[in-house]
């Protein structure tokens, strides 16, 4: 298997980034779009377990939109092949927490989607 195909990794790290773009702006539709519209699509969030596009659509559509803002460090991302792979990133909002965030991205005939999602907060260990 051929891991980091240089035009693959440049494909997903533009999906992560407009991911990131629509989610520290509240993008609803784009947040929407980039997860696999499936009822077997799961994300963990901090406080919430979704299982299916619908429950993590509305989980978004009630979320606030302030204070969504945040820093990224020590992003990471791995292709494997041409059609999987992995984010995962740390971020910062408040003071003495940092963010976990991990993703599994999947090609699809209509593009890149996140299939699993994973998100908790942790005191800062440093």
């Amino acid at each position: 298997m051929d891991i980091d195909i240089p035009e693959v990794k440049a494909e997903v790290e533009a999906a992560f980034a407009e991911y990131e773009r629509a989610l520290v702006s509240n993008d609803i539709p784009v947040l929407d779009r980039l997860f696999w519209n499936h009822a077997k699509v799961v994300r963990y969030g901090a406080g919430e377990n979704l299982y299916g596009a619908a429950e993590i659509a509305a989980f978004r559509a009630a979320r606030p939109s302030q204070g969504l803002a945040r820093s990224l460090e020590r992003t990471q991302i791995t292709t494997f092949g041409r059609d999987f792979a992995v984010a995962s990133t740390l971020f910062r909002r408040a003071p003495g927490k940092v963010g976990r965030q991990q993703q599994s991205w999947v090609r699809f005939p209509e593009g890149w989607r996140v299939v699993a999602a994973h998100v908790s907060v942790i005191d800062d260990p440093d």
